[in-house]
């Protein structure tokens, strides 16, 4: 656990950064600067490129992760990854051919409701190509076991920029039209980044010869791409379906603050995730189940009980927060945000467990279940959205979400006979439970800023003391003794 702990120790912290600058820009920045239509534009880009890109990348960026550390040799290593750079062109040149000459019915039918959409749909295969070869190259450094650069680009970098761009446009520097481009233009600009730094880790002589076991990498990323492009539906399938559904792309926006706010609390399985699934690879190639069932373990407590904390400031200063944002019709997402941090604890607590599914032999399920999801969330969206709007679309997730969770829980224990909870997990839910119905009621009745700084010290301070005397995570621990110097070592 020393480099997956560190790593996402250092992660955590530039997820923060990085959402800290997000938050800004969704809560503050889009909502007062930038025309709420082409937020909404922008959002719905960026949505419908990442349910494409794991076709169009042919699933390579889970692909390296999968198979890169079965080969041993320099010679080997070269011409599997000439080949995860190579082989997404056989979707890519004929996707493009496909959308020249089928653009107009294309564009036609995703700007039905909402007609500002039709002039920016060739931006969505760009961006998705950029999204996807960046993708590409961050799994190159993953496999080296150096995922914090890649983690400052993708989570900062972008961000930054875009704040800038907004500052632009109230300053009328540039119009909401040149945002759009500007945007599209940064996402090139981090792919190419990402490129450089790849490289530099590992540079992989060009070798076009088919890779040792290459029925296996083209069986596998078959089923890959289904199921990558069936989970990014699960995560954007909402703000594609809401303009197609609903008038006013507008709405769009509205919903993407809720749930900007609310993945917050998905930030520790982000931060771990990076580094703890290339990890997993290599310990299911080498058939190391022990380190695999610890590595289960402690990613899902250590997850669940940053994740606890996270769930209580925000849903307990969300109201606070929307006062402060000061924009009425963004005020309605107080529910859509307790529904889908819901939905992200329930993904905290299952760690390491998509790793696991889709690094063993049992890949395939992953697939049908991802799949079984994609067509859940689609249904339920439908349904839920014409009966309740944008919160219909929230409630569609954490239906999936749930019912998916017990289902790979349970078929993760069937096959690899573990799972992830102990009696600390319990501690865990009870105390995020406890404090949440306590703090709910608890209204300090003075200025939003105030009462969120109060809420925060207070109840970060019950909960981080609580965690450490009751010992529910070895190494939170271990790392505030060390932090603080505490002379009595963690048991």
């Amino acid at each position: 656990m020393g480099v997956v702990y560190k790593q996402s120790v250092i992660n955590t912290v530039i997820l923060f950064i990085g959402f800290a600058i997000g938050g800004i820009n969704i809560l503050f920045l889009y909502t007062h600067f930038l025309d709420a239509d082409y937020f909404g534009l922008i959002t719905f880009l960026l949505s419908t490129a990442t349910i494409i890109l794991p076709a169009l990348l042919f699933g390579m960026h889970n692909t390296v992760i999968k198979f890169y550390s079965s080969y041993t040799t320099k010679e080997e290593k070269d011409i599997f990854l000439t080949t995860s750079l190579f082989l997404p062109l056989v979707i890519i040149i004929p996707a493009t051919l496909v959308g020249i000459f089928t653009y107009e019915q294309l564009s036609n039918w995703l700007s039905q409701k909402n007609p500002l959409i039709k002039n920016y749909t060739y931006l969505i295969f760009l961006i998705a190509i950029f999204m996807g070869y960046f993708e590409l190259f961050y799994a190159w450094s993953k496999v080296q076991l150096k995922s914090v650069w890649g983690n400052l680009i993708k989570e900062v970098f972008a961000r930054l920029c875009t704040s800038i761009l907004l500052i632009l446009v109230y300053f009328n520097q540039i119009t909401d039209v040149q945002f759009i481009y500007a945007v599209v233009f940064v996402w090139g600009v981090r792919l190419f980044i990402m490129l450089f730094y790849a490289l530099h880790l590992y540079k992989p002589k060009l070798t076009f010869r088919t890779p040792k076991d290459f029925k296996k990498i083209i069986d596998y990323s078959f089923y890959i791409i289904l199921a990558g492009s069936a989970g990014f539906i699960l995560l954007e399938i909402d703000k594609f379906m809401i303009p197609q559904i609903q008038k006013g792309i507008s709405k769009v926006a509205y919903y993407s603050v809720g749930i900007y706010i609310a993945s917050v609390v998905g930030i520790p399985a982000r931060a771990m995730q990076q580094i703890a699934t290339p990890i997993t690879a290599k310990a299911l190639n080498s058939n190391n189940l022990d380190e695999v069932k610890s590595l289960y373990k402690s990613s899902s407590l250590n997850q669940l009980l940053a994740g606890g904390l996270l769930f209580l400031l925000i849903n307990l200063n969300v109201q606070d927060l929307y006062i402060i944002i000061n924009k009425p019709e963004y005020s309605n997402g107080v529910l859509i945000v307790l529904l889908i941090s819901i939905a992200k604890m329930f993904e905290l607590a299952m760690g390491t467990n998509i790793a696991i599914l889709a690094n063993s032999k049992f890949y395939k399920i992953y697939f049908y279940l991802s799949l079984a999801m994609a067509i859940s969330v689609i249904l339920l969206n439908k349904w839920l959205i014409n009966l309740y709007g944008n919160n219909g679309a929230a409630l569609a997730t954490l239906i999936v979400i749930v019912a998916f969770f017990i289902i790979r829980i349970f078929y993760v224990f069937l096959k690899f006979k573990m799972q992830p909870f102990t009696n600390k997990t319990a501690f865990i839910i009870l105390l995020t439970a406890i404090l949440f119905v306590i703090f709910y009621y608890l209204d300090f009745q003075i200025n939003p800023y105030l009462n969120i700084i109060l809420r925060t010290v207070t109840i970060g301070s019950i909960y981080l003391i609580i965690s450490y005397k009751l010992k529910l995570s070895k190494e939170f621990n271990i790392f505030v003794n060390k932090f603080f110097k505490f002379p009595i070592p963690n048991k």
